[in-house]
């Protein structure tokens, strides 16, 4: 097969030029941006004009090469007489492909090989086998690639990497779904792209499509896949139905046997290059089942592909009325994009139709706000919260089958593999609970996630069942998941959870090491959530639940109260470090995020603006968020944006103010592989990611502390992974995590809610583990770097203490596990210790367990931790003892070892010391580097060797340098050079990005001049501009400075091949300073080189183009009078640009190219 990644330069190679040419060609622009007006109005698309166009171009590429790939694929394997491209293949080889092409460009010397191709694409499109594959929709004919990219394209499958041979024996067609999945990237994640495993969709097919044949008929059958992507489940039904004829009429023709099967089945798909390979593997299907050898006597083939968005009502009109979101009004249309079948549509995606409906339908979220907000109008009685497309896409898989009579009878079948994070998560809960437990019967519910799928990291399931909502059946089918592959298989199909589920589908109350089998009560699964846990899970849950109330009657509902900013990177900051901004600092909080709560206790990392504290002044917040000010504003609420909501601009998309009306909560991470609870005192904000529980407002601290002790126990931890939301299994490929305490696991606010509490708490405990991580956290190094000089003496002397905390730690958290059991009353007896002797990772009891059952295992490698194999012989005897009965009652009592296992016992997994002094020291370092000594006064830039001049007589800078390096023996300038080097940004746009961050940053500044223009009274339509990613900055250190909203972070500003000529070090500004600074640093920085270096203009120019870049940042902010300038800073500047152009004889289009903005 041809290499993926030389395909996908190639797709990214084209679209460079597609821009190029669309570019150029104003009425396919204008063409262009009326489609994306229409569908803009049609809510069918919310992004900008430019971010749309991208989709539009990938598309388009993508057809140029797919339709070589068809081509080539016809031409090795003869089934055309012509010969266009050729290759590698003697049956098409690429000499005598290249003397066609000569003599059509010698005949026709106006073109190109852009004409060369379409001849070949216009020959298969005049086929009527093939005609369809390249219609009027193919984007090929639609846009042109230029001359030069489209002969590189034919040199690539000619001569190039893509020249190797497509012939099949067998015509195998496999390889096209490896190019679906894969050819493009940026389709591949906008779409999520992923195929079925055949042995996946084998198994679907024989729990829904052969018993809807046995009770319909053969000739009744019909077959859809909404999601149908390169056409594995349409393939798949097509050779059973095939076969199911033969065996029925073994006289008939195959060739009327195959068209029939052929009109039995359908596919849509939102993707038009996945419609494109659907259409052409099924076609060489019936063509091989057929014996048909040509494409030129093969005669028109029903295909009944189309593509198009499968979750809208093609054959009804939306209306924008309330209660009337699905009245058919004759002549209103759902509007189609030039690639989408609409006609079709009307027809193919018609409800109540089709007997069978299989699929694996996508499992993202919709990120565009316009079609999230369509779908959700269209799907109301599903669709809640933040839903995934599983969602909709498991209603609309039921609507298109046959729906059941009056009796309950007559319904169709519905199969699919999809994301399994409804079961637990909010947004499934009116999935289940009004619609799966009233409106369709659901047959089986089997558990996938732990079962090797290749592909991505989403746990899955299989659901199984039909649109009927009367006379169910009282129970269903559950295989429930008891152990997750332990290691990756050769063969998938053969993985020991798959195979588990093969061989017990049919045998409700069997039991295997990786699977149970059970037919539950209907009932059972008609509440939110889902729990598909095995091996005796389900039992202990129900003692736990047992005991006492439920944690909502004893704290300030609802949990959760953290804040949702909407555009997180827009409010954070650096936490303990100097900036310029507009608003008063002390507005800035430290800021909690789940990442950082760990093991009793919290480590901000950053800080946000507070835009709720009583000392903010409103204008300078807002002068401070101004550059994010029309994407902060149209953050969508359930009201609409922001205003709708009537919300400030520049306030949090969702504020709790009880959150922080008392100093007290309880914070937790929302997403970790453990349970991890901590008792904040206040000052913090917390992010979704870190939710609080607040008790009521005269509760004490030991109120918290008691309720902390219990949420940080094992026993909650198991409690709570039966409840929530595994982020990534093994599920369909992230790999696969072997063993389960490597999952991750959603933690949500309403689950907690539900939580059973004991009548009686481990508050000492708790209390002294809270006073522990307390003064664990300032023995760690950045705590000793933020309190003195962190000195060797120091850091030695935290180290010794650190660990002897961290280790009583260990075995207070231990005794509190021992004790919640008991509270539980999961065990009968006392089995604690009031004074346990220091532990260390590896030495519990589990772990013991674990080392000596002779499990694989990386828990003590990952952990750095020393297996031991008995209770250690310098431990006292009592404690001894203790551990020995601990570890008999693991194995003597299943509830007891169903929680003492490394997936609910807690990890204590940190960087290391070494990690966290080097990480300390360093920053301690670009501290200093920061300090006002160096930067004060007058704006002036400095290399990094004038900066080891000023630092060379500084003994504590040297002296911690020497720490962090690790000997004195070390050049200063060099060193230096080393510690700053992913410290910098560029001061040029066209240094900091590459062409697709270049593009985002000409949407943004035209969203910024469209928002002075706004200031200044005039009323203008703003676009939201696009987020940047990590793809679109020219070095990862740029991207880590700035986010995905390009805030400035970075601490130096540098100004590359602008040092003077006898300095080689780079030259570097404070990114402390404000705009008006910057013009200063850079105008000094000009001035020095043009009159003391004596610079060329080429040598110059960059420089200016530099002042441009602040220049309307300088009129925004700096066009009132200063005192230090002859008028404005503003106008000063902007004379001072043009005068020197004037001497440089040049102009500003000069500095634009430098700046390497393109002009929208």
């Amino acid at each position: 097969m041809i290499e993926l990644k030389a395909l996908q330069a190639q797709v990214k190679s084209l679209v460079d030029d597609l821009r190029g040419q669309v570019a150029e060609a104003p009425e396919l622009r204008a063409e262009l941006r009326q489609e994306h007006a229409k569908a803009q109005a049609a809510e069918r698309v919310g992004a900008s004009f430019e971010t749309w166009l991208e989709d539009v171009l990938d598309q388009a590429a993508v057809a140029w090469v797919l339709g070589c790939v068809f081509v080539r694929f016809c031409e090795d394997n003869e089934l055309v007489d012509g010969l266009w491209i050729g290759g590698a293949d003697p049956a098409a080889p690429a000499e005598r492909a290249v003397q066609h092409r000569q003599a059509y460009l010698i005949a026709n010397p106006r073109h190109n090989d852009r004409h060369w191709l379409r001849e070949a694409f216009g020959y298969l499109r005049g086929l009527k086998a093939t005609g369809k594959i390249f219609d009027e929709h193919n984007p090929a004919w639609r846009f042109d690639i230029s001359g030069p990219a489209a002969e590189e394209l034919s040199d690539f499958f000619r001569r190039g990497a893509g020249q190797e041979s497509l012939r099949r024996d067998d015509l195998n067609t496999r390889f096209l779904g490896d190019l679906y999945q894969d050819l493009s990237m940026h389709a591949k994640k906008t779409y999520a792209l992923l195929q079925t495993p055949e042995f996946v969709e084998e198994f679907i097919l024989d729990r829904s499509f052969e018993p809807a044949v046995k009770e319909f008929g053969l000739p009744a059958t019909s077959v859809i896949d909404p999601t149908c992507g390169s056409g594995h489940f349409l393939l798949g039904a097509f050779h059973r139905l095939v076969r199911k004829w033969q065996d029925r009429e073994p006289a008939t023709d195959v060739k009327d046997l195959a068209e029939r099967a052929l009109g039995q089945v359908t596919g849509v798909d939102i993707n038009p290059f996945a419609v494109a390979i659907a259409r052409f593997r099924l076609l060489i299907a019936a063509m091989k089942v057929c014996g048909l050898t040509k494409l030129e006597r093969t005669p028109a083939i029903p295909v009944r592909v189309a593509t198009g968005d499968s979750l809208l009502l093609w054959d009804k009109y939306r209306s924008r009325a309330q209660g009337d979101l699905l009245a058919a009004i004759e002549g209103k249309e759902v509007f189609a994009y030039e690639s989408e079948d609409a006609d079709l549509l009307k027809d193919y995606l018609a409800e109540n139709q089709y007997t069978v409906v299989v699929g694996n339908p996508p499992y993202i979220t919709v990120s565009d706000p316009a079609r999230n907000q369509l779908y959700r109008s269209i799907y109301p009685t599903v669709c809640h919260r933040q839903y995934a497309l599983t969602v909709p896409f498991a209603k609309r898989f039921f609507d298109l089958a046959k729906w059941s009579d009056d009796h309950g009878e007559g319904a169709g079948l519905v199969g699919q593999i999809t994301g399994n994070a409804f079961m637990k998560r909010e947004f499934g809960k009116k999935l289940i609970e009004d619609y799966f437990a009233h409106e369709v019967e659901l047959a089986e519910v089997i558990d996938t996630s732990g079962a090797y799928i290749p592909g991505h990291g989403t746990p899955t399931v299989i659901l199984v069942g039909r649109p009927n909502k009367r006379r169910r059946s009282s129970t269903l089918r559950t295989v429930l998941g008891v152990r997750g592959e332990p290691s990756t298989p050769e063969n998938a199909a053969e993985g020991f959870v798959w195979q588990a589920i093969v061989t017990q589908i049919d045998n409700p109350s069997s039991e295997s090491d990786w699977v149970s089998v059970a037919d539950l009560p209907r009932t059972q699964l008609a509440a939110h959530p889902w729990s598909l846990s095995g091996g005796g899970a389900s039992d202990l849950v129900g003692v736990i639940e047992g005991v006492g109330p439920r944690m909502a009657q004893l704290i300030e509902l609802p949990v959760g109260r953290a804040i949702r900013a909407g555009a997180d990177e827009a409010y954070m900051r650096p936490l303990h470090r100097a900036l310029r901004s507009f608003a008063d600092q002390r507005a800035l909080r430290p800021l909690v995020i789940g990442e950082v709560v760990r093991d009793w206790t919290s480590a901000p990392e950053d800080a946000i603006w507070y835009p709720y504290d009583s000392s903010l002044d409103e204008r300078g917040l807002s002068d401070e968020l101004w550059p994010w000010r029309q994407l902060l504003a149209q953050r969508r609420t359930f009201q609409g944006s922001m205003a709708d909501a009537g919300l400030r601009w520049w306030e949090y998309h969702q504020h709790t103010a009880s959150a922080y009306r008392t100093p007290l909560s309880i914070a937790f991470a929302f997403v970790a592989t453990h349970n991890h609870f901590v008792l904040d005192r206040g000052g913090k904000v917390f992010k979704q990611s870190a939710p609080v529980i607040k008790l009521s407002e005269g509760a004490t601290e030991d109120d918290h502390l008691r309720l902390l002790g219990v949420l940080n126990s094992s026993t909650a931890c198991f409690w709570l992974k039966q409840v929530s939301q595994s982020k990534a299994g093994s599920g369909i490929g992230r790999g696969i995590q072997p063993e389960a305490w490597m999952d991750r696991w959603e933690f949500t606010g309403t689950k907690l809610e539900e939580f059973p509490l004991p009548s009686t708490y481990p508050l000492e405990r708790a209390r002294e583990l809270d006073g522990l991580a307390q003064r664990l956290a300032i023995l760690t190094p950045a705590a000793v770097a933020a309190s003195e000089v962190p000195t060797r003496q120091r850091l030695a002397e935290a180290e010794r203490e650190y660990h002897s905390v961290r280790a009583r730690m260990i075995a207070l958290q231990e005794e509190l596990d021992w004790e919640v059991y008991r509270l539980y009353g999961l065990v009968d007896e006392d089995l604690t210790c009031a004074s346990p002797p220091e532990l260390k990772l590896g030495e519990r009891a589990f772990e013991i367990v674990l080392h000596t059952s002779g499990a694989q295992t990386e828990w003590f490698n990952r952990h750095g931790s020393k297996p031991i194999d008995r209770p250690q012989p310098h431990w006292p005897a009592e404690y001894r003892s203790l551990v020995e009965r601990r570890i008999a009652v693991i194995g003597s009592n299943r509830h007891i070892g169903l929680i003492e296992r490394p997936e609910c016992k807690r990890r204590w997994s940190t960087e290391g010391w070494e990690k966290m002094q080097s990480a300390a020291l360093r920053d301690w370092l670009l501290d200093r580097l920061e300090a006002p000594e160096l930067w004060g006064g007058q704006p002036t830039p400095l290399s990094v060797a004038q900066l080891a001049d000023r630092l060379g007589s500084d003994q504590d800078f040297r002296a911690v340098l020497e720490l962090w390096v690790g000997h004195d023996n070390y050049n200063l300038t060099k060193t230096l050079s080393q510690l700053i080097a992913d410290e910098h940004v560029p001061y040029l746009p066209a240094q900091r990005y590459k062409p697709s961050g270049l593009r985002k940053r000409a949407q943004w500044e035209r969203t910024w001049a469209l928002q002075r223009r706004e200031d200044a009274g005039e009323k203008v339509e703003i676009e939201v501009p696009p987020k940047y990613t990590s793809a679109d900055f020219a070095r990862p250190s740029y991207w880590r400075a700035r986010g995905k909203l390009d805030v400035p972070k970075e601490r130096f500003i540098s100004y590359s091949a602008a040092g003077r000529d006898s300095d080689g070090s780079e030259l570097l500004g404070w990114a402390g300073w404000g705009h008006l600074a910057q013009a200063q640093a850079l105008a000094t920085v000009y001035l020095d080189r043009k009159t003391q270096e004596a610079w060329p203009a080429h040598r110059l120019l960059p420089l200016l183009a530099g002042l441009v870049e602040i220049e309307p940042w300088l009129r925004q902010w700096h066009s009132g009078e200063h005192p230090a300038f002859p008028g404005s800073p503003a106008e000063f500047f902007t004379d001072f640009i043009n005068a020197e152009l004037s001497q440089l004889s040049s102009d500003r289009s000069a500095l634009t190219l430098l700046r390497g903005v393109p002009e929208l």
